[in-house]
């Protein structure tokens, strides 16, 4: 009777925090991230040799609603900052459960893959990089937002 009652309680439980998800938030898509995020990065990479390389950076990503991004960034590699900003694009998808995938395109480098999850109606992002020897993450927030 106590391993019913257990039961019982943990599937009541797990019914009222699921009806207190709002509806919207299983309704994301390309749109919802229309916009300029302001993003911080950090993480390390994990070289063939064995030794890593620490980064820390600041990006700014321009997202068109569509599936299409522009950005510009400013990553420093063990505390060594290259002077200005590296441009860059890419492509997006948004899922309806608010998550998705981009690739990113800077000039001379093998491009970036991601997954992130957008959360506060749009309004933030948080990103992390999926390509084997990069273990970095990014949180960003909505600057701007096209038409409003």
């Amino acid at each position: 009777m106590k391993r019913f009652l257990c039961l019982a309680v943990t599937v009541l439980a797990s019914a009222l925090v699921a009806g207190s998800i709002p509806a919207s938030a299983g309704s994301c898509s390309n749109a919802t991230i229309r916009g300029t995020y302001a993003l911080t990065l950090r993480g390390q990479i994990f070289l063939p040799d064995g030794s890593t390389i620490v980064v820390d950076g600041l990006a700014k990503q321009t997202f068109d609603g569509r599936g299409n991004f522009t950005q510009v960034d400013a990553v420093a590699e063990n505390g060594v900052l290259t002077p200005g900003w590296r441009p860059g694009s890419g492509t997006y998808s948004v899922d309806a459960d608010c998550t998705g995938t981009q690739t990113i395109s800077v000039a001379g480098l093998p491009d970036v893959h991601l997954q992130f999850i957008i959360t506060q109606s749009g309004n933030k992002i948080r990103q992390v990089v999926t390509d084997p020897g990069l273990a970095t993450t990014a949180e960003g927030e909505r600057v701007d937002i096209f038409g409003k």
